[in-house]
């Protein structure tokens, strides 16, 4: 090859190394620079780049490090191939929405994504210190592999105040997170098992059981939720379902599905359903729509995690299992220890018991309210456009009915410096709406971010 060209930010606060570095990388991921490929000499690239060749080679040291890049003597750099680069490239959040790295985006809307400026550390802090300070030689070893009971306990007093589940802390199991929790269930389901997950809806889920040499069939999602009557058509055995606002399409699973679901479950002795209750805390209008653990507790298996009512970085989640597999955990499964600090765990069971992690909740509803009314004041009133899955969550879905393709939607946003989300990058069967729909998370945002960022939206799409 003759030569690379990057666009390097040089008055930005990141080495100038450091984005040479992570753009080659993405080049070599992304498939444009091919194995075996020679890259330039330092002393070239460095003159064609205005850098100096230890700029150069910094980068270069770092390629090699990661195994992206080779240092042959005498000859120079080489592209070097992997299987783990073919995985990334195919990977499906990597698809239809991949531009420029060095582009700057002043807003992302991302559904993941929360208010942490409204984090009260200074509690956490306080918390984290009376553990410190107490010197509890007990937290230096293992603990239970469930998890500590005190942690159990509220959060088994949590679940059924809050979503009428009813478990002692005997049935939860805590661990590092859905993703973590996630293959311990795949093992007590048993390998001969057919597995349904809504489509459009969360990827990780069907990698982590397709890693785990499971069948994961899609089963399509409307806007009462997912089609429960499709279940009779196929060979599911175990049904994933986010019930309490369904991801992405930000729907709510309607109560005559939800009590078809369970009727379907309790038909076969093999069937269970997967109750992943993401979002469930934060509902904005009418009661809290009730688990479907709190329906039938001995075919439904329930998850949840602290990600979005706390922070995504804590990493506990936890699942609540039905007798009948607790059993079979504690025999086959005991030697697992579990994957959250001691420390974490004893700060957040003082965080809950005295009462921090409630009055944290009732303050993000209300912050997160504003910031939805904010989203639906700025929409609602231009007539190509119309919101969904508003009533509870963290993000909404808007459908754009003028005349641009979901591709053009995002491409303009991002133009703009905005990076949106299309719903059809979460599915895997065709999406049967006319128009296209784009996800829109609302949470990370300031009001007044969110305000100027819907304006500029709106703004690219010409609306």
């Amino acid at each position: 090859m003759d030569m690379l060209s990057f666009e390097l930010i040089r008055e930005g606060n990141k080495p100038l190394y450091e984005q040479l570095y992570q753009q080659i990388r993405q080049e070599i991921i992304d498939g444009r620079l091919e194995y075996g490929l020679k890259l330039p000499s330092k002393r070239k690239l460095g003159q064609f780049l205005n850098l100096s060749q230890t700029t150069i080679e910094l980068a270069y040291q770092q390629l090699v490090a990661e195994g992206y890049v080779e240092s042959v003597s005498r000859k120079g750099y080489f592209v070097l191939a992997h299987e783990e680069l073919a995985y990334v490239k195919k990977t499906p959040l990597a698809t239809k929405q991949r531009f420029s790295p060095s582009t700057y985006i002043r807003h992302d809307f991302h559904p993941s994504k929360i208010d942490g400026s409204s984090f009260p550390f200074s509690r956490w802090r306080k918390h984290a210190k009376d553990v410190i300070d107490e010197h509890n030689q007990s937290l230096v070893s293992l603990g239970h592999p469930q998890g500590d009971l005190a942690l159990r306990v509220e959060i088994a007093t949590y679940l059924y105040h809050s979503r009428g589940v009813i478990c002692s802390p005997e049935q939860i199991i805590i661990g590092s997170g859905v993703e973590q929790l996630l293959p311990q269930l795949i093992f007590l389901l048993g390998q001969h098992v057919t597995y349904g997950i809504e489509d459009p809806g969360y990827h990780a889920t069907r990698l982590i059981l397709e890693n785990h040499g499971r069948t994961a069939i899609p089963i399509p999602v409307d806007q009462s939720g997912v089609k429960v009557s499709t279940l009779s058509q196929t060979d599911v055995d175990i049904m994933y379902v986010t019930p309490a606002h369904q991801f992405p399409s930000g729907s709510i699973l309607s109560v005559n599905r939800r009590r078809q679901l369970v009727n379907w479950a309790a038909e076969s002795p093999t069937s269970y359903i997967i109750e992943d209750d993401y979002d469930s805390e934060f509902r904005y209008s009418g009661k809290s729509i009730p688990s479907l653990h709190s329906i039938d507790s001995e075919r439904v298996l329930y998850l949840s995690t602290f990600s979005k009512s706390l922070m995504p970085s804590l990493r506990i989640g936890y699942m609540v299992l039905p007798p009948s597999l607790l059993e079979r955990y504690q025999t086959e499964l005991s030697y697992y220890t579990c994957s959250v600090s001691r420390f974490d765990q004893t700060i957040l069971t003082r965080f809950m018991k005295e009462g921090d992690f409630e009055k944290h909740l009732n303050r993000m509803r209300k912050i997160y309210r504003r910031k939805l009314d904010i989203v639906v004041n700025s929409l609602r009133a231009i007539s190509s456009l119309r919101l969904t899955g508003e009533s509870a969550g963290l993000h909404v879905v808007v459908s754009v009915a003028n005349g641009m393709t979901e591709e053009e939607l995002v491409r303009r946003a991002h133009d703009a410096s905005i990076q949106v989300y299309g719903l059809s990058q979460y599915a895997q069967l065709p999406l049967e709406a006319v128009h296209p729909q784009i996800v829109l998370g609302f949470a990370s945002l300031s009001e007044s971010d969110l305000e100027e960022g819907l304006g500029e939206l709106l703004q690219s799409w010409q609306l």
